[in-house]
């Protein structure tokens, strides 16, 4: 599959590229590679590979949520820059 120049522009302004026409022989030929590859995929049986979501399958390892005190009000606080009665105080964003 070749893509056009024009192709090549659609695709560059749909996934909000800039568009370098300098460079666009170089991406051209980049492009045509990989979409030529695809097509080399797409000639292989995968009917009986069963579909993965990740290449290496991934465990999370997760640890019993149990209730237990939070820390105090002081605690929390002794290493604050500045604070303002029981809070953290930081400077305003708006």
């Amino acid at each position: 599959m070749e893509l056009t120049a024009a192709e090549m522009v659609k695709v560059a302004h749909l996934a909000r590229l800039e568009w370098d026409p300098k460079r666009a022989a170089t991406l051209g030929q980049s492009l045509n590679t990989i979409l030529t590859y695809m097509e080399e995929l797409n000639e292989l049986d995968t009917s009986n590979v069963p579909p993965t979501v990740h290449a290496v399958e991934l465990t999370n390892v997760w640890r019993e949520d149990v209730p237990q005190p939070s820390l105090d009000h002081e605690k929390a606080l002794q290493n604050a820059p500045e604070r303002d009665g029981r809070y953290f105080k930081v400077p305003k964003l708006m």
